[in-house]
């Protein structure tokens, strides 16, 4: 009898556990995947209830707005190339270019890319931000969930060139 009564004990504990433990609606969003969940699970972008689906913006920001530029074709022309910014697992620093008053174009010139894991998440980060850097004309691009360090060092990075180009 005592061992029947263990086992139920447990069962419920254990289902109130699982009840509790189940991540609520608003962390189902977006799920960040890491080396542990899955390595070939695809990265997906945060979005800002408020954003439009033709200028996205970021769902957090590690700086100021103050330092990011909003207006589109102010901008002097020219190649511009930003601060280094820490992302964690290594260095992440910018160029952007500037042609007509407008980013055409952004590069890396350095990203984490030491180990296996970081190469393939910036595989998949650097497109879409330099995609939603060129589309926004601004450092103000949303943060690529898994990537979110080398999201935020893109941003500091590029703000800093673009203040070279006011």
């Amino acid at each position: 009898m005592k061992k029947i009564l263990l086992t139920i004990s447990l069962f419920l504990i254990f289902g109130i556990y699982v009840l509790l433990s189940r991540p609520s609606p608003a962390n189902q969003q977006v799920a960040a995947t890491t080396p542990e969940s899955s390595a070939t699970a695809p990265l997906s972008r945060k979005k800002n209830p408020a954003s439009s689906a033709t200028a996205p913006t970021p769902a957090q920001s590690p700086m100021p707005t103050s330092h990011m530029h909003m207006g589109m074709g102010t901008y002097k022309d020219g190649t511009y190339t930003g601060s280094v910014a820490n992302a964690f697992f290594g260095n992440v620093q910018v160029q952007a270019t500037v042609s007509g008053g407008k980013i055409t174009d952004v590069q890396f010139l350095q990203y984490p890319s030491d180990r296996s894991y970081s190469q393939y998440v910036n595989s998949q980060a650097m497109p879409y931000l330099t995609q939603e850097a060129i589309q926004a004309q601004s450092s103000n691009v949303n943060i690529v969930s898994g990537a979110t360090q080398t999201s935020q060092a893109f941003q500091q990075s590029l703000a800093s060139a673009l203040s070279q180009a006011m």
